[in-house]
């Protein structure tokens, strides 16, 4: 009971990372949901808050009601909420991350040759002489 460890299981590095990156793409796409949510709830006390309470009932702007406006601005909002949970992220996911950082990386180890090669070619090393005893 005492002094005994219970065994851990262990997780190699790759499977923590696909782990991690689940979790992330789960609390994504909750927030969006929590978002839309929100978003319906909003868009019935703006109507509310016109129609029944006749909040800003003189206020129309091209003959319509100013919460059509707020709602369609919200809803654009949403929209683009949407887009980067369901599109961009999947493109420019994790994948797309190292592939990005592998060609950085690449570049930059080119670049590093070639101003090796300048340098050697500039300024050759010159052979010292070995001295004699």
């Amino acid at each position: 009971m005492f002094g005994k460890r219970q065994q851990q299981p262990q997780i190699d590095k790759e499977q923590l990372e696909l782990i991690e990156n689940a979790q992330k793409r789960i609390k994504q796409k909750k927030r969006l949901y929590v978002h839309f949510v929100v978003f319906l709830i909003g868009s019935l006390f703006f109507i509310l808050l016109n129609l029944v309470l006749g909040f800003g009932k003189d206020f129309t702007p091209f003959n319509t009601n100013w919460f059509v406006f707020a709602i369609l601005a919200w809803l654009f909002l949403l929209l683009y909420h949407t887009f980067n949970v369901f599109v961009t992220s999947k493109f420019m996911g994790k994948a797309w991350e190292e592939r990005q950082l592998n060609a950085l990386v690449a570049k930059q180890k080119s670049r590093i040759a070639e101003l090796q090669n300048q340098v050697d070619k500039d300024y050759p090393l010159t052979e010292v002489p070995e001295k004699k005893k």
